[in-house]
């Protein structure tokens, strides 16, 4: 980590009730490996940045030094020293370091002891909200100690220590998982809000439906909308089940941060997606009556004129016979009065057609 104040391992007192150190920390080099930041935070200061040392004794579970402060290691597991690292923490069991490691997409959280610990879902850096893709990010938080890891940026967490460096108050590690929680469902709704823009756009065109609408713009709106409102959907589901799964006992210290305030957002977000795929299905369903009533249009017009031109179609084929003593085949206006009676014909039929209101 560029920047911090480097000591080497053996520079820093064993405390007596500390774990024993494997040896993949033991290295002076290691202790860094995969470490995005280290930090440890009090409310109403200024985070600071740990030493190596510091970092030991945090993963050792030990208290912070300073009373009221709490510590954060944010990891990226994308290389396998990282992840070696992060199966050799002490103070987790082996279950919690096998799901820092993870490279699983799916979504969990499990309490073990005073550990509450698991997978939550983020999105990714893209410069644009259309190109965001949906990610994972893990963490195991425990009273005085936040371990957090992923396999790529995930901006929420960033936004969360910003907040920590303008001084914000987080006066527990349970409340860093809640506001990125927040932070991932103000971003859905953010989402929410350019796909329900989309609608509007195509609700528009459906309005003013007439023989120049471009029903193939108004089906890309429409799909587009479905198909990113599925993938949310998809990610924000397990999340709401999860916080309403009775058997999830969460510890004292972590209820109120992590479960009460996000799972009312994250249900808010999905009350909103849920609406929003109403609206999306309610247009599709409007879009393909659209279509049919279109084409229906187009193909009452084809019926209209192929029964207009059968006497037509009849004369012509009547003075087409190559048969003795055809009526007007000697005079020389043969053919505009053959033509003549086609049109008397055709007039014939439309009028019998108004009559019937068949038109």
């Amino acid at each position: 980590m560029k920047g911090y104040a480097m000591e080497t391992i053996s520079d820093f007192p064993m405390a007596d009730n500390a774990a024993p150190l494997p040896a993949v920390l033991a290295a002076p080099t290691s202790v860094s490996n995969g470490l995005v930041w280290a930090i440890t935070c009090q409310s109403g200061q200024r985070p600071q940045r740990l030493n190596d040392a510091q970092i030991v004794h945090a993963l050792q579970g030990l208290p912070p030094e300073n009373p009221g402060s709490w510590v954060w290691l944010h990891y990226d597991i994308v290389h396998t020293a990282s992840r070696a690292h992060i199966q050799a923490i002490p103070c987790l069991s082996e279950e919690v370091r096998l799901a820092l490691g993870s490279t699983d997409r799916g979504t969990n959280v499990e309490a073990e002891g005073d550990i509450v610990y698991g997978a939550l879902p983020g999105f990714d850096d893209a410069m644009s909200e259309d190109d965001k893709n949906l990610s994972a990010w893990r963490f195991a938080v425990l009273p005085t100690l936040l371990i957090t890891t992923r396999r790529q940026p995930v901006p929420a967490l960033g936004v969360v220590y910003r907040a920590l460096q303008r001084i914000d108050s987080l006066d527990s590690p349970a409340e860093v998982v809640d506001h990125t929680l927040l932070e991932f469902a103000d971003t859905v709704r953010r989402n929410i809000g350019m796909l329900d823009d989309q609608l509007d756009r195509a609700e528009d065109l459906l309005l003013t439906l007439d023989q120049h609408t471009d029903f193939g713009r108004i089906s890309g709106l429409i799909g587009r909308v479905r198909r990113r409102s599925t993938e949310l959907r998809r990610v924000i589901s397990p999340v709401d089940r999860i916080f309403h799964n009775e058997d999830l006992e969460l510890p004292e210290w972590a209820e109120d941060d992590i479960r009460d305030r996000s799972q009312r957002q994250i249900h808010a977000a999905l009350d909103d997606l849920l609406a929003l795929q109403d609206r999306a299905r309610s247009l599709q369903d409007e879009l393909a009556s659209g279509q049919a009533e279109e084409t229906n249009r187009r193909l009452y017009t084809v019926s209209i004129v192929t029964t207009l031109m059968l006497p037509a179609t009849f004369v012509t084929g009547f003075f087409g016979m190559n048969t003795g003593g055809m009526f007007l085949a000697a005079g020389s206006l043969g053919t505009v009065e053959a033509g003549g009676i086609c049109f008397i014909f055709m007039m014939i039929t439309w009028m019998l057609l108004k009559v019937m209101k068949l038109l």
